[in-house]
């Protein structure tokens, strides 16, 4: 039985899985009936930003409950897991490269013993390759809807780990502008930028740990001993980014005080050059100042020689002064 669903419906997939792992494709209002006709199987159903009445539709059929439901509908969750009855709700954060700029998403997850709901919203590949490559593998699927959830867990983690990456090529790239002799503003922009997306990265990757920590010992959903290792291993995966985030908020936070002080030495290097031309042009200017008072009785204001000699004192001043701020590098 094939259900053809256009996508303005929000329904990507709706699919039964028997107990042999064999797709059989339904509709929404066929979920309890296919379910009933096959005791072994499971149901996966793929939504993407879904209305309120698919939303309703899915609530009747697999009895979830109002408060996830209502969740779902809304999005703009924090990453968690809860327990409704036998039922688990999931909500995680998503992320996608779009035209060179970083988009978060969501996707929550309704899984229960017999079936896996997964409904995306905004910035969330589609989990359609998941689907295509478990399907490769009809005895996998026969273990029930924790293979799946484990398969759109590994999904959007390792969706973290380019993005990661890029955010470590572009830190490396501002700490080679932070050190160039010439300040620019738009370093310290970008590395503010750069922080900003890392802090919300951390909240996508970290929360992760506690869902994966909590789905492993959860009681409403039993885990097959084989299936277990592999939760762990997106665990382990979870736990690197976590930790390779923190490591460039860190150097981030660093490059960028690193980026003030340097701001502020060369500010200080000009200050001290200022300083120095001005007590270079304060010599001369006293001394002149003195012969532009129009006193009658100055010192050496008659004699031949006295401007020339008055001349060549303060050029050898000027000299002498100029040599001394460059050996203190004033100038």
């Amino acid at each position: 039985m094939t259900h053809h669903i256009a996508p303005s419906d929000g329904v990507v997939n709706c699919a039964l899985y028997d107990r042999s792992g064999q797709r059989h494709d339904i509709a929404l209002t066929q979920i309890s009936e296919a379910l009933a006709a096959d005791d072994g199987g499971f149901v996966w159903v793929g939504l993407y930003e879904p209305d309120a009445a698919i939303l309703d539709t899915l609530q009747a059929e697999f009895g979830l409950h109002e408060l996830a439901i209502e969740d779902a509908h809304k999005a703009h969750q924090r990453p968690k897991i809860e327990a409704y009855g036998h039922n688990l709700f999931i909500a995680v954060h998503t992320a996608q490269r779009i035209n060179d700029t970083v988009r978060f998403g969501e996707t929550q997850i309704f899984v229960g013993p017999r079936f896996l709901v997964t409904v995306r919203h905004g910035a969330s590949l589609s989990y359609a390759p998941v689907r295509k490559r478990l399907e490769q593998d009809p005895a996998l699927l026969a273990q029930g809807p924790s293979v799946a959830l484990h398969g759109v867990l590994d999904f959007v983690v390792d969706h973290y780990r380019p993005i990661v990456a890029d955010y470590a090529e572009v830190l490396d790239a501002l700490e080679q502008d932070v050190l160039a002799e010439s300040y620019r503003r738009s370093t310290m922009q970008r590395l503010y930028r750069l922080r900003k997306d890392l802090t919300r990265m951390r909240l996508a990757v970290l929360p992760m740990l506690d869902i994966l920590a909590q789905l492993l010992r959860t009681p409403v959903l039993e885990i097959p001993d084989g299936i277990k290792p592999y939760f762990r291993d997106i665990q382990d995966h979870a736990a690197r980014e976590a930790d390779t985030i923190d490591v460039l908020r860190e150097m981030a936070a660093a490059a960028m005080n690193t980026n003030l002080a340097l701001v502020t030495v060369t500010q200080g290097e000009i200050v001290k050059k200022l300083a120095g031309w001005a007590g270079l042009l304060a010599a001369p200017t006293l001394i002149a100042s003195w012969y532009g008072m129009n006193f009658e009785h100055m010192p050496e204001l008659h004699h031949p020689y006295a401007y020339p000699l008055l001349t060549a004192f303060v050029l050898l001043f000027c000299i002498g002064l100029y040599r001394y701020l460059r050996r203190i590098h004033w100038l």
